[in-house]
């Protein structure tokens, strides 16, 4: 995501960084809601339901600021593309969340940026330097590390986990793209509409109807999942985009004291080694990345 400003001043800085926590705080909120609701309440009601609000906050958002009109669009097809691109990494998201201790499904979520630089090359045509190609081998052996493959036990589920952070990837080059041209509300409002479209036939054909205490939490998910999404813009809207680079990190701390609290979740030493590594080449990448290619 890239900042629409980038002001220098302290307080700008202090807020983005304050809203980062919240948002982590949130995103946290919003996967502890998940496992609980599991198994009660199938993976594709949660999807709904956090399409649903996307869809409601963004079309609000959009109509209060660039009424009807913001919803025209030059590109329909690749936001289409985009919108599916987004169900597909939501349902690999939640799946791995719900099979996977909360702290190693969080630290996956961070080699996004270890797959954007992988694809950078062959994909979007960028240069990567031979520091930004170490620092993504070596992410990628925090993966393995952090998994447990060859000490603790290999589990099948960061697969998914992987498989989302892939498409998180793409989703990220597609940004680019759409960015150039398109205003936040516009994308967003899309990406609602598409996975809102495309999730509730699966719903309806699964047949079940939430009520009660499920009900009430699927639109907890939605709430603060989109509460965690607007936290997000909005601090980088205010703040240097620079100076909030390991803010959101701090999920991990939420994650794992979630992890332990909520469901007595204990990561092994091993996964300690391997999400430094993850979060230090995902820092070293993020320092490096390429500047002025905006829209690229």
């Amino acid at each position: 995501m890239t900042s629409l400003a980038a002001p220098t001043a302290p307080q700008s800085t202090l807020r983005g960084a304050l809203l980062l926590v919240a948002a982590a705080l949130a995103f946290t909120v919003e996967i502890v809601l998940v496992r609980l609701a599991s198994p009660a309440v199938d993976q594709i009601d949660v999807v709904v339901f956090r399409a649903g609000a996307q869809l409601l906050f963004a079309t609000t958002w959009l109509l209060s600021t660039r009424g009807p009109a913001g919803l025209r669009t030059t590109k329909p097809g690749l936001h289409v593309v985009r919108g599916l691109l987004s169900l597909f990494c939501w349902a690999l998201y939640y799946a791995s969340f719900v099979r996977l201790e909360i702290a190693l499904a969080t630290v996956l979520t961070f080699t996004t940026s270890l797959f954007v630089v992988a694809l950078a090359g062959p994909i979007m045509g960028e240069r990567v330097g031979g520091t930004r190609i170490a620092a993504t081998l070596v992410g990628f052996l925090g993966v393995v590390v952090a998994s447990g493959l060859g000490t603790v036990g290999f589990e099948p589920a960061v697969l998914l986990g992987l498989a989302a952070s892939l498409g998180g990837a793409g989703i990220v080059m597609m940004n680019r793209r759409l960015s150039a041209s398109e205003p936040t509300p516009t994308i967003m409002a899309y990406i609602g509409l598409v996975t809102f479209a495309g999730s509730l036939p699966v719903a309806i054909w699964d047949g079940s109807v939430p009520a009660g205490r499920d009900l009430l939490i699927l639109v907890l998910i939605g709430a603060t999942g989109t509460l965690g999404m607007w936290l997000t813009i909005e601090a980088y809207r205010v703040g240097e985009v620079s100076a909030l680079a390991p803010i959101p990190y701090v999920r991990l701390v939420f994650a794992t004291l979630a992890g332990f609290l909520v469901f007595g979740e204990a990561p092994a030493p091993v996964f300690w080694i391997g999400a430094a590594l993850i979060v230090a080449s995902a820092l070293i990448l993020h320092a490096r990345r390429p500047r002025g290619k905006a829209g690229s």
